[in-house]
């Protein structure tokens, strides 16, 4: 947001409060969110995962 608030003639403040709304996502992510996938890409039961590209992002970028 450091860089987006400028870009976007806003503030730091006005930038956390918008940018979800602007972009499809109802909340931002929590640090255990994110633990959580890393934690499963760590482990055992993600041997056969090679070679893939995982976007945690809330559903902005919108897929099948």
């Amino acid at each position: 947001m450091e860089k987006y608030a400028p870009a976007h003639n806003i503030t730091f403040e006005e930038a956390m409060e918008k940018f979800p709304a602007q972009t499809g996502i109802d909340r931002y992510g929590q640090p255990e969110e994110i633990a959580e996938l890393m934690a499963f890409l760590v482990s055992p039961q993600a041997k056969w995962m090679t070679g893939s590209a995982v976007r945690m992002d809330g559903g902005e970028i919108k897929g099948v």
